[in-house]
């Protein structure tokens, strides 16, 4: 007869009673412990090792006890888990789905005592859905509750816990005012009402001494009793609290407890952060100037023109576009390029840095000069290299062509040639034009400019993956499940079907993958945690985000 070992995983979601002799982890060691000894006859074997999880919800697969015992069930240490009811393994579907695959990769099961039914059947796994089902609406309802009465006693104008604000102490489901603490608030409102800069605030409330609450906690640890920093006074200025409100997502309601700065003088000092910050953006804004204006072109010959546009919030965005969109819809020129200026600018401004690098470029920048004048000219390249004044580096710059792929920079000899001080002719123009390899990467509407020294390269392990999956598809063809593929191949069924959309990549794609040429963002770990469509047009549209 076949031995089965059986561990019992036992949890309770709170501490209360875990102190008893006798609490409710023993009541269901205790009716599991009877349940295996009745099932002895057909091999089941109690294991020794205890998996208990007192005090810890079943909403989450973060249990201790449980990620060791599944990890014992990976490692052939356990045959059968048995439970005194399902929701003490778990309340949520999608987790009960993470813990059966990992059961069916170890040929394991569990088994709920009270509840008569195990894994191994299709009606137990019915009967199992059914009752996770269940005990995840009951969670959903009873955490809908509780949101539900933070909402109404906030609506009320109670206060419901979290940590207390600075000027205030707790005071059941209130706060009373800390008068000493209340003094340091009001000075710091004064400051920013005379300075109307959260920075002059800032040190002159360092200049003052004025200090943070200093927090001690049950755990002996303290935190706090230093100068305030920016953000901590941004969030004392714009939080409600203080002008005898509270603050529940985007509603702010009238509290029971008493306003430390009177309510009118707290709206007034918002619309003075709001202005505050307005014309600094738009301060910003007005300094930024397009270096590159006039010196980039794109594979078309057409040159990229600067241009902008704004968020909701006033923000100005920069950007570089060929020239053809300037009259024209991006449908009518798909090839054309829209480019961030900051994010451009930054990598031109590295390019033409690794250009001065090296004692290389100087000597093959003016071949024949005698050491005293190559070192010379070493040094200014050096100075040039260090220097923080990107424009008069963008100087230099004669010309920039953006292709797919590629980033020409081609440098101005004459201005070169007197920013170093030696004479034009020596100049050896052959390099001063330099090619760079680079991707864009895209993240919703943000575009990114990554470099690479090299093309992407063969990704050997995508290439692999590639090819298991095509022969994972040949074998279910055939009639064989996901399970009996992952045997055959010792792998799990979850990574089968993960992977298995990589059987129909459009041929071109996997033509790129083989040739080292693909997006640098498609790799096996982005493929495991996104899926592909099955269209090759849309495939393709996927992949050139990324």
């Amino acid at each position: 007869m076949k031995k089965i070992r059986c561990a019992i995983y036992t949890r309770k979601s709170s501490e209360e009673g875990l102190g008893q002799e006798f609490n409710s982890l023993d009541a269901q060691r205790e009716a599991c412990e009877a349940y295996i000894a009745s099932q002895r006859h057909e091999g089941w074997v109690l294991l020794p090792e205890v998996y208990d999880d007192g005090g810890l919800s079943g909403g989450s697969l973060k249990r201790p006890a449980l990620q060791e015992i599944m990890k014992h069930v990976e490692d052939g240490r356990v045959d059968q888990i048995v439970v005194y009811k399902i929701d003490r393994l778990t309340r949520s579907l999608a987790d009960f789905a993470k813990i059966v695959d990992i059961l069916d990769a170890a040929k394991a099961s569990f088994v709920s005592v009270t509840q008569s039914f195990n894994t191994a059947t299709s009606m137990g796994r019915l009967t199992l859905n059914m009752l996770l089902s269940f005990a995840q609406f009951e969670r959903e309802v009873t955490a809908e509750r509780i949101r539900d009465k933070i909402t109404a006693s906030k609506r009320k104008g109670l206060w419901m816990g979290g940590t207390v604000p600075m000027g205030y102490d707790p005071d059941g489901r209130t706060l009373k005012v800390n008068e000493v603490e209340a003094e340091t608030i009001r000075t710091l409102y004064d400051l920013y009402e005379q300075y109307g800069s959260v920075r002059a605030v800032r040190e002159e409330a360092e200049q003052l001494g004025l200090r943070t609450r200093l927090r001690k906690f049950t755990t002996g640890n303290v935190s706090g009793g230093g100068p305030f920093d920016r953000g901590h006074i941004y969030y004392i200025l714009t939080n409600p609290i203080f002008a005898g409100k509270i603050r529940h997502r985007k509603l702010i309601h009238e509290g029971l407890h008493d306003p430390i700065i009177d309510p009118e003088r707290w709206e007034q000092i918002q619309v003075q952060l709001q202005d505050g910050a307005s014309r600094w953006r738009s301060k910003v804004a007005a300094n930024q100037k397009s270096l590159l204006c006039g010196k980039l072109f794109d594979e078309t010959g057409d040159r990229l023109t600067p241009s902008h546009s704004k968020t909701r919030k006033g923000i100005r965005l920069r950007y570089y576009i060929s020239h053809r969109l300037v009259t024209r819809s991006r449908e009518d020129h798909l090839d054309a390029w829209r480019l961030p200026a900051p994010e451009l600018e930054n990598k031109s401004s590295e390019l033409v840095r690794s250009m001065f690098r090296g004692h290389a470029f100087a000597m093959r920048l003016a071949p024949g000069s005698r050491a005293e004048e190559i070192g010379r000219i070493r040094s200014r390249l050096s100075d040039l290299n260090d220097t923080e004044d990107i424009e008069s580096l963008f100087r230099l710059i004669d010309r920039i062509n953006i292709a797919p792929g590629n980033i020409q920079i081609n440098l101005n000899s004459p201005l070169l040639a007197e920013e170093l001080g030696v004479s034009a002719d020596t100049i050896n123009h052959d390099v001063l034009t330099q090619n760079f390899p680079f991707q864009l990467r895209k993240r919703g509407v943000e575009t990114r400019l990554v470099l690479t020294d090299s093309p992407t390269g063969i990704d050997d392990t995508l290439a692999c993956n590639i090819a298991r999956a095509h022969g994972w598809f040949e074998q279910l063809k055939t009639g064989k499940t996901f399970a009996e593929v992952a045997q055959a191949d010792e792998t799990s069924p979850r990574r089968v079907q993960q992977l298995i959309e990589l059987a129909f990549l459009a041929p071109d794609i996997v033509r790129q993958v083989l040739e080292g040429n693909q997006p640098l963002g498609f790799t096996s770990k982005w493929c495991l945690q996104r899926s592909l469509p099955s269209d090759w047009t849309e495939q393709r549209q996927v992949l050139a985000t990324l």
